[in-house]
């Protein structure tokens, strides 16, 4: 029970990641309408629309014509991720989380912890170079760039329609994580990350960081796959995680002994800074 507890964020992002895959698997084999198509574009309970920003953003660029279920999606979409955090999709929602958090306990249990191509911290920014230019290229081509190569789009065709091939390309990825360069896709090149990490700059629901409870034993920034964030905070301040990136996965708070780290809303923490500020005046 005690293990259970302690990785409950990880459980409870494993049943939304397979619920929604089989929710896929059920809509294409068994006409069950409770989601319908894949993480670019699906409806729920087809009735409302849900549009991944990029893949539309890439439409646009492309020159096509956007229907309004598409423009509602987006706004649905924005709405959701925009006041829980954007990258959330990337841990609670994308399958391709599942082959990078294998690569990534593969590469703890083989000693590759460290980044064992170049110093990963000069090249985190690439996904957003990335993102521009496949934008670029979709207006060059006529084309949503990325989809033609997206790994998102793969694993859910994979598990939708039982395409074979399309492994081999989640293969590389997982490949890639573990033995070249650690949170190598996600946290480097993906540009819907990037683009999730944009949409939920301003969210409410973030990880606060306890100072006075922090005995600076490292196991959070050990486990978290964008640790960039937390380096600012971690035995620094009590403040919430500003960094974009986070992926509001829960991690750091599982690792954390000291119970330094957990989730609230950012709103109670200005105020609660605010009073604290008038109460020391």
């Amino acid at each position: 029970m005690g293990s259970i507890i302690k990785n409950r964020y990880l459980i409870l992002r494993r049943i939304s990641q397979f619920t929604i895959l089989f929710l896929y698997f059920t809509a294409n084999y068994f006409g069950w309408k409770i989601l319908v198509g894949n993480l670019s574009f699906s409806k729920f309970l087809d009735a409302i629309p849900l549009a991944d920003p990029y893949a539309v953003l890439q439409m646009i660029f492309a020159g096509a014509l956007i229907s309004s279920n598409l423009i509602i999606g987006v706004l649905v979409v924005l709405f959701i991720y925009g006041i829980i955090g954007g990258r959330a999709f990337c841990s609670w929602v994308c399958p391709v989380n599942l082959i990078t958090d294998l690569a990534a306990f593969v590469r703890r249990k083989t000693h590759h912890e460290k980044d064992n191509l170049v110093s990963t911290q000069k090249i985190k920014k690439f996904r957003y170079f990335f993102l521009v230019v496949l934008l670029i290229l979709s207006t060059i081509t006529g084309a949503a760039a990325f989809e033609f190569i997206s790994p998102i789009g793969i694993f859910t065709r994979a598990v939708a329609f039982s395409v074979g091939f399309s492994w081999v390309w989640l293969l590389v990825i997982f490949i890639f994580d573990a033995f070249v360069l650690k949170n190598g896709w996600c946290g480097h090149i993906c540009p819907v990350g990037a683009t999730y990490s944009l949409i939920g700059a301003k969210s409410i629901i973030r990880v606060y960081h306890n100072k006075e409870n922090c005995t600076n034993c490292g196991e959070c920034l050990m486990i978290c796959p964008e640790n960039q964030v937390l380096s600012p905070v971690i035995n620094k301040k009590s403040d919430f995680i500003k960094g974009i990136e986070c992926t509001n996965c829960g991690r750091c708070i599982e690792v954390c002994n000291d119970n330094a780290l957990k989730f609230t809303l950012r709103y109670l923490i200005k105020q609660k800074g605010e009073k604290n500020e008038k109460t020391s005046n």
